[in-house]
């Protein structure tokens, strides 16, 4: 059967969507962060120092947005804002220690998630949906 006989596009969204607010569920507890703070996060502390254009390239956002977001961190004392010595005009974002501990908070509720995928998706068939929703991503980007 076919992507529209088996209507891939509106289980993706279903999917997608509940899943998104069991995580944001989840994380708000563990770490008072959302799925989209908790993304962000998770690149400053791998990438960072790094400015708000990295972070809203990387999550295909607007940098408004992530300005937003980047504010809300940095009042709850999990990213430190700096000017950036190569560009004056632009910021960067830094993990606190704070930030490495909330990072590590929401490891348990990801790992709750994870565990429904893998209990509903073999091994094999996980492989197969990555590489298909991986392809999919590469075709939209062109």
């Amino acid at each position: 059967m076919s992507a529209s006989e088996h209507r891939l596009y509106f289980l993706l969204q279903l999917v997608a969507h509940r899943l998104k607010k069991r995580a944001d569920g989840a994380l708000k507890v563990s770490a008072g962060l959302t799925t989209a703070q908790a993304a962000a996060l998770s690149i400053i502390a791998k990438d960072g120092p790094v400015t708000q254009r990295f972070v809203a390239d990387k999550l295909s956002q607007r940098e408004s947005a992530v300005m937003t977001m980047a504010s809300r961190l940095l009042a709850a004392d999990y990213i430190s804002r700096k000017r950036s010595p190569s560009d004056g005009r632009a910021w960067e974002l830094a993990i606190t220690q704070k930030g490495l501990a909330a990072l590590s908070d929401i490891k348990a509720p990801f790992g709750k998630i994870n565990a429904v995928l893998d209990k509903n998706i073999d091994a094999q068939d996980a492989e197969r949906l990555a590489i298909g929703l991986k392809n999919i991503l590469a075709a939209l980007d062109e």
